[in-house]
């Protein structure tokens, strides 16, 4: 007679979800049965041919968990080195705002910014603004000026109505006009509209890399970009 049908049970009543209930509610379970404590062997995790005991097999299951809390920590506290370096860079660029007076010179300290703090090597400050103009000849490089409603602003329209930053890849035709018809080294963008529903113009970040700037990204650092740009745009 085995031991289930010793209580009354039948064989099939038991299932694993009843004993693990069962061993969860009296923890004590093996140390009132340390003979059968020491005679449980298990598969090894590693290796199948061997067996240990169910202690080590709970210490090795503890290590285990242990290390991926330590990997978890480890890419929080990486995430949360690169937000202070990130949010670093972005005071840098507000203390160079503060100190700009006049049009001309705030475009120049956002390009030295971008370039200086941010290493953004391939960026473009598309403005909407008349009194832009006569900075684009000494800026071509960085500086664009448009019309809110002209053709080009138009490829962007989806970006300035939602008024939210966008990063991944983008149309041909929108990297010529933001990077120039030669510029084959642009794999991926971050966009960010600048002022109310992209009123003021839009600032493009480029990278060579497909993958550096991609739709899951968080965007919240870059909408704060923008914010400090209108400001310093329209004080």
């Amino acid at each position: 007679m085995t031991t289930s049908h010793a209580r009354g049970l039948k064989e099939d009543a038991l299932t694993d979800a009843k004993v693990a209930d069962y061993l969860q509610t009296n923890p004590d379970f093996f140390e009132r049965n340390t003979v059968l404590l020491a005679k449980l062997r298990l598969p090894h995790l590693r290796d199948t041919a061997a067996t240990v005991s169910l202690v080590e097999r709970q210490v090795e299951v503890l290590r285990e968990r242990n290390q991926a809390l330590e990997r978890k920590l480890k890419e929080l506290v990486d995430v949360a080195r690169a937000n202070d370096e990130l949010a670093g860079r972005i005071h840098r660029l507000s203390q160079r705002l503060i100190r700009a007076r006049g049009l001309a010179a705030t475009v120049e300290a956002i390009e030295t910014s971008l370039r200086e703090d941010f290493d953004a090597m391939h960026s473009v400050l598309v403005l909407f603004l008349d009194e832009a103009r006569e900075l684009e000849p000494r800026m071509m490089r960085f500086l664009r000026v448009g019309e809110a409603g002209g053709a080009e602003a138009k490829t962007f329209e989806s970006l300035l109505q939602s008024g939210k930053p966008r990063c991944g890849q983008i149309r041909d035709s929108q990297r010529d006009y933001l990077f120039g018809k030669d510029t084959v080294e642009i794999g991926s963008v971050a966009l960010t509209p600048i002022g109310p529903d992209g009123s003021l113009g839009i600032l493009a970040i480029g990278a060579s890399d497909a993958d550096r700037f991609h739709p899951a990204m968080s965007t919240e650092f870059l909408s704060r970009i923008g914010d400090l740009i209108a400001y310093a745009l329209t004080r």
